[in-house]
């Protein structure tokens, strides 16, 4: 009998603490996002368009922080947008669910919006969500909330257009 219970705990506990990981500092991740918000363009007047957001991601994680760089694809009614960006996550230490506040900053790097290209324009960004970390498979979920701000992306004469996207996202990402 007590075979049994040294075999169910072990079990248990295999179940709960995830495959073994030789690497214990730090996890290397690959991932991809996608999205749906609204993005508001600050020129003239105060146009607000719907908008999707995709992305690609290569980071590491460590106990309390993550890193990572992104790449951005985002796409209004009149507009399309790359960007590049560097982020930083802080997150609280939970088993399963854990929540996570982060900022970014980074470059908008091509795009068009109405036959117009884009500026080579500064980006930042500030994301609240929750990570979904899986014990037995290999993936992470995150789910959060993003606001992004990208100064004088186009120029039109005298003119330049701001622009201001919040959108909700998931990501799935990969832990190698």
């Amino acid at each position: 009998m007590k075979l049994k219970s040294l075999a169910s705990v072990a079990l248990a506990s295999a179940l709960v603490a995830g495959p073994a990981n030789a690497n214990m500092l730090f996890d290397i991740y690959a991932g991809a996002s996608a999205g749906l918000g609204r993005a508001t363009w600050f020129a003239d007047g105060h146009d607000s368009f719907s908008s999707q957001s995709y992305g690609a991601m290569l980071g590491i994680n460590i106990p309390l922080v993550r890193g990572e760089v992104e790449y951005n694809y985002l796409t209004h009614d009149d507009a399309k947008l790359h960007l590049a960006m560097v982020n930083g996550y802080v997150k609280l230490p939970m088993p399963i669910v854990k929540p996570y506040l982060g900022a970014g900053m980074g470059m908008v790097f091509d795009g068009e919006f109405d036959d117009l290209g884009a500026e080579r324009a500064p980006a930042y960004q500030g994301m609240l969500g929750v990570t979904l970390a899986l014990p037995i498979i290999p993936f992470d979920i995150d789910v959060e909330g993003r606001v992004l701000y990208a100064n004088h992306v186009f120029k039109t004469g005298d003119d330049t257009a701001n622009l201001l996207q919040y959108d909700a996202r998931v990501k799935l990402r990969y832990v190698f």
